[in-house]
């Protein structure tokens, strides 16, 4: 028997398929003419003009007015539409919310900083989520059409909701982010946790660039972790993945202690909080007495307690160290030093990214609003038919 002949893509397909390309070449491009476009996409000059008229008829592209110069058929330029809105990026920590709106070109507009208070508690933290996006919404040219949200506590994957687990430092426990910003956004509202949000901008920028099978250590006043395997980062039936706080490691005698509590036991938490003491910390690994040698070497056990955990269970390729203190060169190399005794030691390696959670959520922001844009476009009806 022969083959059964392939259906042929019907004319609204090709139309659609031709349009994302155009709309795809100008998000990553200010401007182009369609000759430009054209050279970009490797679709006709002709095709590109009939797509380029379809989406500024539609709305989402415009002539911006500007003109070739120089030998030549004049050429105009055009450009993604002004209106079609942004995306929200925000980061919610202890210490702050931190607002952008992002267009489809990757360009920031505005930024609004809202810093909170120890114990701020959900609702401060939902007031500062909620003005920021209405700052930010009032200098857009268009509505807000996403959000992508990090927070530094765990994240209900179903809901977006924030989760508080026992012992949990940080205190903006079960903020809502999605019903937060039902009013203020248009479209989807994404939310994940901080260090998850980490090891996507290690992947892709920082030192597992090019690692599809790794784990993130976050060690800051909290204590997170994020497993990478085939590239993704893992989250779980809850999203709850990582969450190493309450994980059996070693204590500072060698005895069977949650993570969480080492740092009680070694007088490193916060007055009145299970929050890691930061400076206090990082005073110790610089020092040089023997209190300072016995502290790294029990935080040293501890956190390779976890990391053999984590290698057991996900078999990565490296570790990758980030936080408050974690990357702290003594801190490296005391785990280094205690993890090659463990039986199945990988590479450990400190972090050097700079707001990682952030620009990981941007990166994220811009790739859904592009997407959002292309399926808003709509070829227009056959003018034949």
């Amino acid at each position: 028997m022969g083959r059964m002949p392939q259906p042929k893509p019907s004319l609204e397909m090709l139309r659609a398929l031709t349009d994302e390309n155009v709309l795809r070449a100008l998000m990553d491009h200010p401007r182009l003419t369609r000759a430009e476009i054209s050279a970009h996409t490797g679709i006709s000059k002709p095709t590109i003009s009939d797509s380029v008229q379809r989406l500024t008829g539609a709305g989402l592209v415009v002539d911006t007015g500007e003109r070739t110069t120089g030998r030549g058929r004049v050429g105009s330029y055009y450009a993604l539409a002004p209106r079609l809105g942004a995306a929200l990026v925000a980061s919610i920590t202890p210490h702050g919310v931190t607002a952008e709106a992002v267009d489809a070109l990757g360009h920031v507009h505005g930024q609004v900083r809202t810093a909170l208070e120890a114990n701020a508690g959900p609702q401060t933290a939902a007031g500062a989520l909620a003005g920021a996006a209405g700052q930010l919404a009032e200098r857009s040219t268009g509505p807000l059409r996403l959000a992508v949200i990090s927070a530094a506590d765990p994240v209900d994957r179903g809901t977006g909701r924030l989760v508080h687990l026992p012992d949990a430092p940080f205190l903006v426990g079960d903020l809502d982010p999605p019903s937060v910003l039902a009013g203020r956004v248009t479209g989807p509202v994404l939310v994940d946790n901080d260090v998850n949000w980490a090891a996507r901008a290690e992947h892709r920028a920082g030192r597992a660039q090019g690692v599809d099978d790794f784990v993130y250590l976050h060690l800051g006043e909290g204590l997170g972790c994020a497993v990478v395997n085939d590239g993704a980062v893992r989250r779980g039936h809850r999203g709850l993945v990582g969450e190493i706080a309450h994980l059996c490691t070693y204590g500072p005698h060698g005895e069977a202690m949650a993570f969480t509590e080492v740092f009680a036991a070694l007088g490193l938490r916060r007055p009145s909080s299970t929050a890691i003491d930061v400076p206090a910390l990082r005073e110790l690994l610089a020092g040089h007495g023997e209190r300072a040698e016995r502290i790294r070497a029990a935080l040293a056990r501890a956190v390779c307690g976890v990391l053999s955990a984590a290698v057991s269970l996900a078999d990565p390729r490296m570790i990758v160290i980030g936080g408050a203190w974690g990357p702290d060169p003594a801190m490296i190399a005391a785990v280094e030093k205690h993890f090659q005794r463990t039986p199945r030691p990988v590479p450990v390696t400190a972090a050097t990214l700079s707001s990682p959670e952030l620009s990981a959520a941007r990166v994220r922001a811009v790739e859904e609003l592009r997407s959002l844009v292309v399926r808003t476009a709509r070829p227009a009806p056959d003018q034949d038919t």
